[in-house]
């Protein structure tokens, strides 16, 4: 393995892109309908109090509908269901279109097919570069027992035996 001091953002992803991840859809109600946006940047970030993080790019026109919500629920995909991944990552689309989904403890959209949703408010926001780091308090979650998650890892979608494969090749 050869250490590089290239910095360029396309070796950044790829080397980054060896950190396999979850995805998820951050939903909200807003003055102007439900909304949401596809997010891979999700973690937990303290028990207690009860904290997650996300960092949306700061070109989504969609994060600034969230935020002044002030309430929004995170959405874990399962496997198998990239193609809400990517209906959730377009610009300019009825994201919801054919998205059968329910209303949240806060009024928020949970996506029937959601793996787990972590039902939050807004508690505090950093910058974070080409980023906004978001800083959410959780007010309600749950989560199925009956499925897998998706993974994102090196550019493409996976399920965990996927992954455990694709981990494997890379050695």
């Amino acid at each position: 393995m050869t250490a590089t001091s290239d910095l360029a953002p396309r070796r950044l992803r790829d080397i980054l892109g060896t950190f396999a991840t979850g995805l998820t859809v951050i939903t909200s109600s807003t003055d102007q309908g439900p909304a949401g946006f596809t997010c891979q940047s999700f973690a937990s970030l303290s028990l207690e109090p009860a904290l997650v993080t996300f960092s949306p790019a700061r070109t989504s026109s969609t994060w600034p509908l969230l935020r002044r919500a002030g309430s929004f629920t995170v959405n874990v995909l399962p496997a198998g269901h990239q193609h809400l991944a990517g209906q959730f990552a377009r610009s300019g689309a009825d994201k919801f279109a054919g998205v059968s989904h329910t209303a949240s403890p806060l009024g928020n959209p949970i996506l029937d097919d959601a793996l787990a949703w972590i039902d939050c408010e807004l508690h505090a926001e950093y910058d974070g570069g080409d980023h906004t780091i978001v800083v959410a308090a959780v007010r309600h979650l749950s989560a199925r027992q009956d499925a897998e998650p998706l993974v994102f890892f090196k550019g493409r979608y996976a399920g965990l035996a996927t992954a455990e494969r694709l981990l494997e090749a890379a050695g």
